[in-house]
């Protein structure tokens, strides 16, 4: 059978539109059918140009070679929403490729990365359908060149990307700091906040990456070491340390996962938490005794300087001294290291800096509708956040040292794991 004209398609959209308006249908299903049979004519159109014949026609000797082969269907998105097509296929003929179906899509690309990159700065998808409708020709009568739904449809690339990258190998990266932490973020269908638990991590060559992010609905031990499995099934070598705030669940899944390395305790977390327990008067003196041990230049040097302080203030503020006492060899590990990087990785303010623009973005977001709408703008922002990090200097004797004591604490850490039961 054969298909019908153009002009006969038009005419019985005009009898369906005349019915449905006095059903009081709305106008942009029609829109869409007609965009949908104009760019398939016309698509139909170049492929009989191409081939000499209409769908059905029997191919004369000295005709073009190939001939039909079906269709893909592809989709175009317009101010309407997404249109539906039927792409003709030719088989037959190599030098056949159509010109008008990218005419048709050029738009598209530019238009979508734009739409993302606005989504991923922090404007909602509201927003960003108020914006389009601004720039939209007078054509359009104040409509948007892509609706709230388009837009979340548009914006679903980011999700893709994010599977991704959560699944992509990590064996190009030699981690040396690891760093780990979470942001919460609020669930309409949960009616909770949800854990996105995040890792950094800082490479030989000095390179800061974002490794991996997961949802846990808290940070529990349970959650983290599903976390960090994900890490070593993708082939990330063992790091020589790891950076963490003192939440329990975090610290035991770290040093179960990799007890042959030292655990650091984020020093931006433990002097907080020890000036709370400090009255107003003192915080000067006391936090400036803190950074004394901070500071020391050797880990011997500073473990003596936390030892007096405790001495010293242990009657005086002996809350305050107690918080310091806990955990004190997690809180000096990072003066074993070079003393260039000690800086960087005493904190996770790796993490705590790329949360900060994470919560910009989102406050415009109070409430995640659903976790993937939740996920799809984590790692969105925190990803272009990951693009500006600087590297970390590592000279060329620091690099070997770090290199062949690293290889030890490996070999190591395989041989503790070889002998625990499996799981």
């Amino acid at each position: 059978m054969k298909t019908l004209p153009l002009s006969q398609q038009l005419e019985q959209l005009k009898e369906s539109l005349l019915s449905e308006r006095q059903e009081g249908a709305p106008l942009e299903g029609l829109l869409r059918r007609a965009g949908k049979m104009v760019i398939e004519e016309l698509l139909q159109g170049e492929v009989a140009d191409a081939l000499g014949r209409e769908s059905y026609e029997r191919r004369e000797n000295q005709a073009p070679a190939g001939y039909r082969n079906g269709y893909k269907t592809r989709r175009v998105k317009t101010g309407e929403g997404a249109i539906t097509v039927e792409v003709p296929q030719v088989r037959g003929r190599e030098d056949f490729a159509s010109r008008l179906w990218p005419l048709i899509k050029q738009a598209s690309p530019a238009l979508e990365k734009m739409v993302i990159e606005m989504y991923a700065r922090g404007l909602s998808t509201r927003d960003i359908e108020e914006l389009l409708k601004t720039l939209s020709p007078e054509e359009l009568e104040g409509r948007p060149l892509l609706s709230r739904s388009a837009v979340s449809e548009v914006t679903d690339a980011l999700l893709e990307e994010h599977n991704a990258f959560v699944e992509r190998d990590l064996a190009g990266h030699d981690v040396v700091y690891l760093f780990a932490d979470a942001v919460f973020e609020s669930l309409r269908a949960q009616g909770c906040r949800q854990a996105i638990l995040v890792t950094w991590g800082i490479c030989i060559d000095g390179a800061k990456v974002l490794l991996h992010l997961s949802v846990g609905n808290k940070e529990s031990a349970d959650a983290w070491t599903e976390h960090f499995r994900s890490l070593v099934k993708r082939n990330m070598k063992s790091p020589l340390t790891i950076t963490t705030d003192g939440a329990p669940g975090l610290i035991k899944a770290a040093e179960g996962m990799w007890p042959e390395s030292s655990r650091i305790r984020c020093w931006f977390h433990k002097m907080k938490n020890v000036l709370e327990k400090v009255p107003e008067n003192m915080h000067g003196p006391i936090k400036a005794l803190l950074q004394d041990v901070r500071e020391a230049p050797d880990h011997a040097t500073g473990e003596k300087r936390a030892r007096e302080l405790i001495r010293d203030y242990g009657q005086t503020l002996p809350a305050a001294m107690a918080c310091l006492e806990e955990d004190l060899q997690a809180s000096l590990e990072h003066l074993k290291l070079p003393l260039a990087h000690r800086k960087c990785v005493r904190t996770t303010n790796l993490c705590e800096r790329s949360f900060v623009e994470e919560r910009r973005r989102a406050k415009v977001i109070p409430r995640f509708r659903s976790e993937q709408e939740c996920m799809k703008l984590v790692y969105a922002s925190l990803i272009r956040a990951s693009a500006r990090w600087q590297r970390v200097r590592f000279t060329t004797f620091e690099k070997e040292s770090l290199k062949e004591y690293i290889e030890k604490q490996r070999k190591l850490g395989k041989q503790a794991r070889d002998l625990l039961p499996a799981a």
